[in-house]
């Protein structure tokens, strides 16, 4: 499997405010952009899974209203996630 449990608690060890904090936002997103990124790649050679693009949609969507909430509550975080992962605004 793609995302093992250590892949999980590195993510949200580097991104969010510990390892065992898992529902801060950063982390979210950050779990988020990576799932994104498998799904765009397996996307990438099977062009006519269209349950898999349904559920790239929906992630994606996930990921923009946290964003979206990161940018409306503390900007500064929103920055630095934006920049930390490297996504367009």
């Amino acid at each position: 499997m793609y995302l093992t449990v250590e892949k999980k608690t590195e993510l949200f060890q580097s991104f969010g405010k510990s390892a065992q904090d898992t529902g801060s936002s950063e982390g979210q997103i950050a779990l988020f952009s990576y799932r994104i990124a498998h799904l765009t790649e397996h996307l990438k050679k099977n062009k006519h899974d269209f349950g898999t693009q349904k559920a790239l949609l929906k992630l994606v969507g996930k990921r923009r209203s946290l964003l979206d909430y990161l940018k409306d509550n503390d900007i500064e975080r929103y920055r630095a996630i934006i920049k930390a992962l490297n996504l367009r605004k």
